[in-house]
Formats: C-alpha cells, sequence, structure tokens
C-alpha cells in the first residue's frame, strides 16, 4: 500500500486534525509544518503533493503509539523500511487490540482471518510460521478501522 494512503485513512477514520497530526510526530521527536501535512495528505496529482516514506510514518505511527500507550525510555528510532506487518503491529499497538479486536474488525468488511494466520503476522521474518501480510489484509483492515471507529 501506498503510505500516503495509509495516512489520509487514518487520519479520516479517527478525525485528526492538521494540529493533532503535528503534536503525534512531535510525540516521536519529529517536527513538521501544517504545509508539510497538507502535502502528505494531497493526492498523487496534485503537484505539492510529497510522498511519506516509511521513516516518516513510521515517526507518525510511533508518536500516536506514544499518545496512547505513553513514551518509553530508550525507544529505537523509527524504522527506515517498513513492511504491512510493521505497520499491522504498530496500529494493534496504538489502538491497543487484541487478537481478537482485529479478526472481529476484519469479519466487519467480510473478511475472515483464523487467528493462527493473524499471529503468523506478527512473528519475526525468518520464523518458520512467519507469513507475510499481504495489501489486502492491510486494505481490509483499515477500512474495517474506519467501520470500527469512525464517528458519523
Amino acid at each position: 500500500m501506498i503510505n500516503n494512503d495509509i495516512l489520509r485513512r487514518i487520519r479520516f477514520t479517527f478525525d485528526i486534525s492538521d494540529h493533532k497530526m503535528i503534536e503525534l510526530f512531535r510525540l516521536a521527536d519529529h517536527k513538521v509544518t501544517r504545509a508539510e501535512i497538507s502535502n502528505l495528505l494531497k493526492k498523487e496529482e496534485d503537484p505539492a503533493f510529497k510522498k511519506c516514506n516509511d521513516e516518516l510514518l513510521a515517526i507518525f505511527l510511533n508518536g500516536w503509539i506514544n499518545k496512547n500507550r505513553g513514551k518509553k525510555e530508550g525507544q529505537p528510532p523509527p524504522e527506515k523500511r517498513l513492511t504491512n506487518n510493521i505497520i499491522l503491529m504498530k496500529l494493534k499497538i496504538a489502538l491497543k487490540l487484541q487478537s481478537e479486536d482485529i479478526l472481529r474488525i476484519l469479519k466487519l468488511v467480510d473478511y475472515n482471518l483464523g487467528k493462527a494466520e493473524l499471529s503468523a503476522f506478527f512473528r519475526k521474518p525468518g520464523h518458520k510460521h512467519y507469513m507475510k501480510c499481504q495489501d489486502q489484509v492491510l486494505r481490509n483492515f483499515l477500512h474495517g478501522m474506519q467501520l470500527e471507529y469512525r464517528k458519523g
């Protein structure tokens, strides 16, 4: 998935203002301006569009985790390379979700996934039961999040 789409979907689902987005980046020790936020949220066709790289999305998600779970001392630096597995894990942590919650959210969009399949997404690469999270799973989870959390 495109990182800008993920950022837009999260912003829409949770009705996050520019000010709140700036604050989430700040909570991960990264400064952004309102103009930078605006450019990240623009569509690709817009000349002012700015691509959201993996590190920037990781910083945003880390800030969201810090806001919802509290900032811990000695946190590792943001990932330079994100996978759907890492994004799903960060969303799980930020929203304080259990596996059952994720499966329920996926069912909201008629996407059935087994508990074993889900746990395989959260294993370390190289583990014999590790499974790569495909775009389709992340896309359905983001859509389910919208149905679960979007107000109005």
